[in-house]
């Protein structure tokens, strides 16, 4: 049930990507799971008033590229550092955070604030979803994982997000 659900959330976001739009606050509550055609956990993904249009110029863009955006449990390292370069794989990272918390029940990374928090975002590797829930496969570990990775450039695109969750 957990990779249908993250397979489409991930093909929604390669859709977004392909137009030139990130999100920028993937998170459990900007996606809902509803019944559709018969089909059950058919996935929508909400709250686009974070989005940053990347073929727009900065002067047009309806949100400021340099500031931080995003929800402190899910939030992209790079998002942090450099808000002004985030791009498709500051989303994929916040997949790999909602994918974590669908698997395990809580965040990679928990903490007492803010700060600590995003710090843990930049700085700490998140313990394998297996180490809280043991029926979570290898295969299932590596691509969370890899979502999680602090650089941009280690993380799958969505699209091969999307395929690596296939059937």
């Amino acid at each position: 049930r957990a990779r249908h659900i993250l397979r489409q959330l991930s093909a929604a976001l390669a859709e977004a990507h392909d137009a030139g739009i990130v999100h920028r606050d993937i998170k459990p509550s900007n996606v809902m799971l509803c019944t559709r055609g018969g089909v059950r956990d058919f996935v929508k993904v909400f709250d686009f008033g974070l989005v940053k249009d990347i073929g727009a110029p900065a002067s047009v863009q309806i949100t400021s590229e340099q500031t931080i955006a995003g929800t402190p449990l899910y939030i992209a390292p790079e998002s942090l550092l450099a808000p002004e370069k985030v791009g498709p794989a500051a989303d994929v990272y916040g997949v790999g955070c909602v994918a974590y918390f669908l698997l395990t029940g809580r965040t990679p990374f928990l903490g007492n604030s803010f700060v600590e928090v995003c710090s843990q975002h930049v700085h700490s590797t998140p313990a394998p979803p297996s180490k809280y829930v043991s029926a979570v496969p290898a295969e299932l570990d590596a691509i969370v994982l890899r979502c999680l990775e602090k650089s941009p450039e280690s993380r799958p695109s969505a699209r091969e997000l999307e395929a690596a969750f296939g059937p």
